[in-house]
């Protein structure tokens, strides 16, 4: 297969796209590039994220907190570091971690617009068998 794959960009079905854009440009730190109507491209150095508004048509269910979008970062302490301000005025439960999961990633997890989960996450040392919390 030749070489011309530049990234993955999962499409985000929103209920509002305003408020989704404005979730991922002021609280985790993505510019947005790109905005018509009901459509919205934001990235974060390299990753990017298609936003569109949902009309209710696509018969798509309401979120389910999946794991649907999954930025792989080089240092997720730091990451989270850096976002908590702006993290910390999310409602109580909408972010997770981070955390050692058992499948040698080290993760946090926040709740996005369509009721997914943005996951910020590293890979750790396959010895870390055991979860822990911060």
């Amino acid at each position: 297969m030749p070489s011309t794959v530049l990234q993955i960009t999962p499409f985000m079905h929103a209920p509002d796209v305003d408020a989704a854009i404005a979730f991922f440009t002021d609280i985790l730190g993505f510019t947005c590039p790109y905005r018509v109507a009901d459509y919205g491209y934001v990235e974060l150095e390299g990753a990017g994220l298609r936003i569109l508004q949902n009309h209710g048509e696509d018969g798509a269910p309401p979120g389910n907190r999946r794991f649907s979008y999954y930025i792989d970062v080089c240092d997720v302490d730091a990451t989270y570091r850096v976002l908590k301000p702006k993290l910390d005025t999310l409602p109580a439960g909408d972010v997770f971690g981070p955390v050692d999961q058992h499948y040698h990633q080290r993760e946090f997890m926040v709740l996005a617009p369509d009721g997914n989960l943005v996951v910020f996450g590293q890979a750790i040392a396959s010895g870390k068998d055991t979860a822990r919390s911060d």
